[in-house]
């Protein structure tokens, strides 16, 4: 009788513990990140800039593009005026997930899925298969906390045939499309998203059968799919780490039907369509963030919008100001236009009496100079979740946590190091920010170059990048290079390489 006695009581302990850790599962905020693809600072109709006064300051750019739902997110949270990415894709999605800079987890190209593309004198031991087991990646650590994790859009984390191919590999439950390719082949259901596309076929978007032959745009057809998965995550009782990364708007720049008359003045065919692949994402957010108050957990989702480089909108040359104005460059560039990108942080639904948002109160329609980085993604998501960074990870972000609640009394003077030991638009450099300065390094340089071995900007001062003060302040550009190669050197950064092609080619001093 005492036995017996003793294991009910065993057993209902054992019950309510499991109810217990349900519903501390179920009570962890959710989590949406909204990447875009090839988005720079200025494809947007919500300001990112600010004046004198730190107001957020209109430039044509913006009075071209329509994202009403950047403006309505943006009005709930807040926005940085100077948040960096890296200046091509691959790079700057394993460093969202891993919280690294490209220089220490060392994918710092673009990954081509067949073939290592380091470039003639690129440094030839780079990470260009992308992904291995020996990251620890974000989706990881949230499953382990009791998250449902959904990845949904782009991946190119890794080539192909290698584990980072596969999304599924490192700690996400659902793969809605993503694979080793960075492009689709087609955006058009019609053609089967490049499957109907002979000269494309090896770049399809798979994993959307179910749509093939419709008349349906790639970035509404992955909005259903990331949609329905939140929705089977919340019958579960789960909570949900969604990363919708779009395809859009990189290339092909195909029009998406739904929007491209409006932009029928455009100066070219190429940028009317690049404008509708704009609107037809943030039709994407929009259509998101209802799904998530029709759920009734738009009050309990942080959200983070941004671009994962600078800009690819055709228009003008790549290194003027132009498609980005006034900042210089575009996407691949080591100019501002080439890595400065958008960032919204904000609750899906504001609500002062949620617990979450108690604990993480963001300021509504801020917009702060702060300097913020991809790598920054990783500790404020597990900061949220009151997940640690696990101590044999050395990461390069930091908890945003006191900027998106106002409570920072003073701006930190971040650094961002952008390295790109390879061949592109802009080739063999490392860009390197800290505080108001900004340096740029040429491994390798010639007189037909735009540039010099040394580019030095006070981008407080000269925020269009068109003053090299590298001659005229030969100490602070000294200061510059031992903090850039000190902190190279402490990512174990791996450099071009040299006429020989034996030997790397390292910073030096001036």
């Amino acid at each position: 009788m005492k036995l017996s006695l003793f294991v009910n009581i065993l057993l209902l302990l054992l019950f309510f513990g499991t109810c217990i850790k349900q519903v501390e599962a179920t009570e962890q905020p959710n989590v949406l990140v909204f990447l875009v693809d090839d988005m720079g600072l200025m494809d947007s109709s919500l300001p990112f800039l600010t004046d004198e006064q730190g107001e957020p300051e209109r430039y044509p750019l913006n009075d071209f593009y329509h994202t009403p739902n950047m403006e309505r997110l943006a009005k709930q949270g807040i926005r940085f005026s100077n948040f960096y990415a890296m200046s091509v894709c691959s790079p700057t999605r394993i460093s969202i997930m891993t919280g690294q800079t490209s220089a220490r987890h060392h994918t710092t190209a673009w990954i081509r899925p067949e073939l290592n593309n380091a470039g003639e004198f690129g440094a030839q031991e780079w990470q260009w298969e992308g992904v291995t087991p020996k990251h620890v990646m974000l989706p990881e650590l949230l499953k382990k906390k009791g998250y449902q994790t959904i990845h949904c859009g782009k991946g190119h984390f890794g080539a192909l045939d290698t584990y980072g191919e596969e999304p599924l590999n490192f700690g996400f439950d659902i793969n809605i499309g993503g694979c080793a390719i960075g492009a689709p082949g087609s955006y058009y259901g019609t053609e089967n998203f490049g499957k109907g596309i002979r000269r494309r076929i090896h770049r399809a978007v798979p994993g959307l059968d179910q749509y093939h032959g419709e008349e349906i745009y790639l970035t509404e057809a992955l909005t259903r799919e990331v949609n329905a998965a939140i929705e089977d995550s919340v019958k579960a009782d789960k909570p949900f780490f969604a990363y919708m990364a779009h395809y859009a708007v990189h290339g092909p720049f195909q029009p998406d039907p739904r929007f491209v008359d409006k932009y029928q003045d455009a100066e070219s065919k190429s940028l009317a369509a690049f404008a509708s692949m704009i609107e037809g994402m943030d039709k994407s957010l929009g259509d998101i963030l209802a799904k998530l108050d029709q759920l009734g957990v738009a009050e309990n989702t942080l959200v983070f919008f941004l671009g994962d480089n600078g800009t690819d909108a055709p228009i003008g040359p790549e290194h003027a100001i132009s498609c980005a104005a006034p900042l210089r460059g575009k996407k691949g560039t080591h100019y501002e236009g080439g890595m400065r990108v958008p960032f919204i942080s904000a609750w899906a639904k504001p609500a002062k009496d949620n617990p979450h948002q108690q604990q993480l109160p963001i300021v509504q329609g801020e917009i702060i100079d702060q300097v913020g980085t991809v790598n920054d993604l990783f500790p404020t998501i597990l900061a949220l979740v009151d997940r640690k960074v696990p101590k044999k990870v050395t990461i390069d972000g930091m908890d945003l946590s006191e900027y998106l609640t106002g409570k920072a009394t003073t701006s930190t003077e971040r650094e961002f190091l952008m390295h790109f030991p390879h061949d592109h638009r802009s080739s063999y450099f490392t860009t390197f920010r800290k505080g108001d300065w900004k340096l740029i390094y040429h491994y390798r340089w010639s007189e037909e170059d735009d540039w010099q071995q040394h580019e030095l900007f006070n981008l407080a001062e000269d925020p269009t990048e068109s003053n090299n003060l590298a001659s005229s302040h030969s100490e602070k550009l000294q200061q510059m290079m031992e903090a850039m190669i000190n902190s190279l050197e402490q990512a174990g950064a791996q450099y071009p390489l040299a006429d020989d092609k034996t030997t790397s080619l390292k910073p030096s001093l001036p």
